[in-house]
């Protein structure tokens, strides 16, 4: 469903920017479409469970203990 949900916002903001012409309005279109379309690319590709954190570089790995 949220797909659904955002292909219908990707949609509706790609309308709305082709008939806006204040560019303020235009501004806030455009981001919230760019936010849209990173929302669906996320749910398309949903990061792996272990280990995508670790090679996206987002976490440090585990430090090894000494016994």
């Amino acid at each position: 469903m949220d797909k659904t949900v955002a292909r219908l916002n990707i949609e509706h903001y790609r309308k709305s920017l082709a008939a806006e012409r204040d560019e303020a309005k235009r501004q806030t279109l455009m981001r919230l479409l760019a936010e849209e379309e990173a929302k669906l690319a996320a749910l398309n590709n949903p990061p792996e469970k272990n280990g995508a954190a670790l090679s996206a570089g987002l976490f440090d790995a585990p430090k090894e203990r000494k016994a």
